[in-house]
């Protein structure tokens, strides 16, 4: 094991490599801080992979009385979406109504309503829906998206896959975003700005020594330990926070997190064309149907109670029965567990606030530095991907008392690695790509395009033709693109590439993934991961 002198101390270590942890990395290394930061599988392996790929402000927060965390996130959507345009885009959600639609009975407004309406109880007039979609639209300054419309649903597109009983909806703005892509671009950006990042590594142990951390990590494939010095340590574990606090870094603590599993099923294609639907349910709850990889659909989520940390989630199959029947309530076309093609499952690490339900438990980051074992700690707890940016800000500001010549907020509009073109400069992108690579088919340009943005042509490179890209795995993901993210994106086996660099897991073999994580341990066995650059 190597040792270091205080010399080569590095500001902070960071635990943990789904978003709030790259996002933390990213936003200190711009501000000069020194980073390094671990994660025990790949970056996004766990709850930052299985979101429902959406950024948005929380329409059913508001009747949780959550206006705070709504409005932030809406203003984070175009934020947002200024800086990421190739992995983000705006997305029309469309709301069906009907006067006898049950809502959520738990919620302050549903209290509150039951007392001066109890004619309507656990319902929701026409009128307080397009209150909140009001609020929704003017809360956080909206400039980019649509506003609220008003639509009739007899024969649109929208009203189609419908049952006839819907005949009225409201279409609001929301927007989509691929999140496992968005948690690595924000760790290359981390490391472009002097952050080291290391996968498939494991925090040991931290204990404090004379106000410094000493972080064994031991790397998962060659077994080897490493001792690290840091001022300050940022516990990002998602779901393992509470036992990183606990177990690892050996901390009491009154601070916990309620651990909700959300459960996600897809579907081939439900309907033609490219809007959302928020269905909202008889026990309250609400699910989308996203289109989704252009042939398929994607419906979720579920709120359940996950209580064994180290149990891998998975949509079960009364989850699937729930979310297949709930959406068969709205569409006139009845769907079965035998149309489900694919389901993810996720653990949401919600700070535990005492809430009744899975469901009302709130949505909201809380950070915390604890001092108590002599060097200073930030444990995240909870937090939405709409707002990770926000969440590292506020880091930022939590450890500033340590770091009194930080400097200031910088990460708002700045350019993810590919998203420097403008919001509406996808079809200019995809001309100029398609003019560059002729050879490739139009699915296959924007494939690219919505994977890497301005960056397509550092992944292709100087081809003239498709058989200049190598070996194609299937799908045309071909020995270019995949050595790319061996060298950029830190992707180790055919997994990580599959589905979470992309989901062409969607669309490849068995047999197929299998060749390709042969190809790649072949390739590069003796290759440095962490030579990223």
């Amino acid at each position: 094991m190597d040792q270091r002198n205080h010399q080569d101390t590095v500001d902070l270590f960071i635990i943990g490599g789904g978003i709030n942890g790259c996002g933390i990395a990213r936003d200190a290394a711009g501000r000069g801080l020194s980073v390094e930061l671990a994660e025990m599988n790949d970056l996004a392996s766990a709850t930052s992979s299985a979101s429902t790929k959406l950024f948005h402000g929380g329409l059913r927060y508001l009747e949780y009385w959550e206006v705070r965390l709504v409005r932030e996130a809406l203003i984070e959507r175009e934020t947002l979406l200024r800086a990421m345009p190739h992995i983000s885009w705006p997305m029309r959600f469309v709301l069906p109504y009907h006067k006898d639609m049950r809502f959520e009975s738990d919620t302050p407004t549903s209290k509150v309503l039951d007392v001066v309406m109890p004619w309507m109880r656990g319902r929701r007039p026409a009128w307080l829906i397009r209150l909140g979609l009001l609020m929704y639209d003017n809360l956080g300054g909206r400039k980019i998206l649509k506003g609220t419309t008003s639509i009739s649903l007899a024969g649109t597109p929208e009203g189609a896959p419908l049952q006839d009983r819907f005949e009225k909806a409201y279409e609001y703005s929301d927007c989509w975003i691929e999140d496992s892509r968005l948690v690595v671009l924000n760790a290359r950006d981390a490391q472009a700005r002097g952050a080291r990042i290391n996968v498939r590594t494991k925090v040991v142990s931290a204990e404090q020594v004379d106000g410094i951390w000493q972080v064994v990590v031991e790397d998962k494939d060659s077994k080897t330990r490493r001792l690290i010095h840091a001022r300050l340590l940022v516990n990002a574990g998602g779901p393992w926070v509470e036992d990183i606090i606990r177990n690892t870094v050996r901390i009491n603590t009154t601070e916990g997190v309620r651990l909700v599993r959300g459960s996600h099923i897809v579907t081939r294609k439900l309907y033609d064309h490219d809007k959302c639907y928020f269905f909202q349910g008889e026990d309250g709850r609400i699910i989308f149907t996203i289109p989704y990889e252009t042939d398929f659909t994607l419906i979720g989520t579920t709120d359940a109670d996950h209580d064994d940390i180290n149990a891998k989630p998975v949509c079960t199959l009364q989850e699937q029965e729930y979310l297949v029947k709930f959406a068969s309530h709205y569409l006139k076309k009845t769907i079965t567990t035998q149309d489900i093609v694919w389901t993810y499952s996720g653990v949401r690490p919600l700070y535990n606030d005492g809430a009744s339900s899975a469901t009302a438990a709130t949505r909201d980051y809380v950070l915390k530095v604890d001092t108590s074992a002599g060097a200073p700690i930030l444990n995240v707890f909870g937090g939405k991907i709409t707002t990770y940016r926000r969440l590292a800000e506020t880091a930022m500001e939590k450890i500033r008392p340590h770091f009194p010549n930080l400097a200031k907020p910088w990460t708002a509009g700045v350019a993810l690695p590919g998203g420097d073109f403008p919001v509406d400069g996808v079809a200019a992108l995809n001309a100029r790509v398609q003019k560059a690579y002729p050879f490739l088919s139009a699915r296959w340009a924007m494939r690219l395009i919505k994977a890497y943005g301005t960056e397509t042509f550092e992944v292709l490179g100087d081809a003239k033709t498709a058989a200049d890209l190598g070996e194609n795995f299937g799908s045309n993901l071909t020995a270019r693109e995949v050595s790319w993210l061996v060298r950029k994106e830190y992707a180790r086996c055919a997994e990580d590439i599959v589905w979470r660099r992309s989901k062409l897991g969607l669309r490849l073999s068995l047999r197929e993934i299998e060749l390709l994580d042969t190809w790649m341990a072949r390739e590069f066995a003796h290759s440095d991961q962490q030579d990223a650059v």
